[in-house]
């Protein structure tokens, strides 16, 4: 179960208990962060679940897809760490990853 720290929209910046196996919007949809819509509920078809993956994190992850990289980069909100969190799964290996909730622009 690895513990993540998650900065909100407000800046507001906490921590949680995530269990590996489920998405990171599953995650964070599921724990109260409301800044993540996840309006698709996953399927990899909206940019509704928006983050920035912190630090040296983007690059311990494996890489986006074709379908993620086409959403994600449309979005006025587009950084090189953007990430779709519907499509990292979390891993115990994540313990100590920073993420911070992306502006939403569905």
């Amino acid at each position: 179960m690895p513990k993540i720290q998650v900065t909100n929209l407000a800046g507001e910046v906490s921590n949680l208990d995530a269990t590996s196996g489920n998405t990171l919007m599953e995650e964070l949809r599921d724990n109260g962060y409301d800044d993540i819509e996840a309006v698709c509920g996953g399927v990899c078809s909206c940019a509704s679940c928006h983050v920035y993956i912190e630090g040296d994190w983007d690059k311990k992850l494996d890489p986006r897809g074709e379908d993620e990289h086409q959403l994600v980069t449309s979005t006025d909100y587009f950084k090189e760490n953007s990430r779709l969190s519907c499509q990292i799964t979390m891993t115990d290996e994540m313990e100590g990853m920073v993420v911070k909730i992306a502006t939403q622009d569905y």
